[in-house]
């Protein structure tokens, strides 16, 4: 509760000259770009855990048929989630991933300067404390969101303990992916690039948590990848680079690449709009050229699996996936659906889908 919302002259914008108002659009801008943010993260979060789950039924599955019982159990399948930096971000990012993917509170932790400063999530069961190289050794996903000028002493610190698996997402928009491979000597990064536009609509509210603002309908579908609403888009090549990073995954555990597909179809295109439902056989269904080159999967066998993704260069650079992606409205459209499905809420109407094929890359 905000014990100051209807508190007029204790207000924020109370103090601002009239020659200064005209920049209040700031504070407006900088909540969206932290639900977005947050919203984004969440969203890979949960398509990840949903994934590992696909994956220990189809190794159960598979064990059961030949009587072995060398299963994953199913603690060491959660996902574990480290966040390095413990500012507004760290914290606000916390909260939600608690509880809106939700990530149970033994498989997140926080690394911070001043872990003291965390008394409310250590009350939470949250491991806080100051050691990035033990969390990244022990992090399936890392969460970076220091200051700029923090990042090359963590990026030193981590790079050796980095599994190949690892994937590192990065919110320090000051440093570009090329750089941000070269001090982690990593490949498995996913970086989101948003663009502001200066005319817009804030509808993002000021008093609620991120979590709580991610519970409203219309906030909840601003953030979405293909509905250009409250003045913030999401390049798509980020999209790009989630799905190869589900690619990946299936690949670290040496799934061979037609199982690897189907698991991608089921976990991406398994929630379809009213228009799909009657007919679902008309859906797109993911295809070997979809990802890689019609050379490659020439010389690509049944039992093979997929070749290890640079997530790094499928957010820079054309991919096989990015044609795909750009031309389906139909394929976004099931990607948006998808979207508001695992925040467990439905489109309040049939929204546009607007190609981002023209957006800078």
């Amino acid at each position: 509760m905000d014990l100051l919302e209807d508190l007029a002259s204790l207000q924020f914008d109370c103090g601002i000259s009239e020659e200064e108002s005209f920049l209040l659009y700031l504070q407006g801008r900088y909540r969206g770009l932290m639900i977005n943010a947050c919203a984004h993260a969440t969203f890979f979060c949960k398509l990840l855990c949903n994934l590992r789950k696909l994956l220990h039924e189809k190794q159960s599955s598979r064990y059961r048929s030949v009587g072995s019982l060398h299963l994953t159990t199913p603690d060491n399948n959660k996902l574990k989630v480290g966040i390095i930096g413990g500012g507004h971000l760290g914290k606000q990012l916390a909260l939600t991933l608690l509880q809106l993917v939700p990530i149970p509170a033994e498989s997140l932790r926080i690394s911070t300067r001043r872990p003291e400063a965390l008394e409310e999530f250590q009350k939470l069961g949250i491991q806080c404390f100051y050691h990035n190289s033990n969390l990244a050794s022990w992090a399936n996903v890392i969460f970076l969101c220091c200051l700029p000028s923090q990042l090359s002493h963590i990026c030193l610190e981590i790079q050796t303990s980095l599994e190949k698996t690892c994937v590192v997402y990065s919110f320090v928009a000051a440093v570009p992916l090329p750089r941000l491979k070269l001090l982690l000597n990593h490949t498995n990064i996913l970086r989101p690039q948003y663009e502001c536009v200066e005319d817009y609509v804030n509808i993002w509210g000021a008093n609620k948590e991120v979590a709580a603002a991610l519970q409203d309908p219309v906030i909840l579908e601003a953030t979405c990848p293909y509905i250009p609403a409250g003045g913030i888009t999401l390049n798509m090549k980020w999209l790009e680079g989630v799905c190869y990073a589900a690619l990946n995954m299936c690949t670290a555990r040496k799934l061979a690449n037609p199982q690897a597909l189907l698991l991608l179809n089921e976990l991406f295109l398994s929630v379809h709009f009213k228009y799909c439902k009657k007919n679902t056989a008309s859906c797109p269904k993911f295809q070997p050229t979809d990802f890689v080159n019609k050379i490659y999967v020439k010389s690509l066998s049944r039992n093979r699996s997929f070749p290890w993704f640079d997530l790094t260069i499928a957010q820079l650079k054309k991919t096989p996936f990015s044609q795909c992606l750009s031309t389906s409205t139909v394929l976004q459209r099931h990607l948006t659906y998808l979207y508001c499905d695992l925040f467990g809420i439905s489109l309040t109407k049939e929204q546009p889908v607007v190609s981002t094929g023209s957006l800078s890359q």
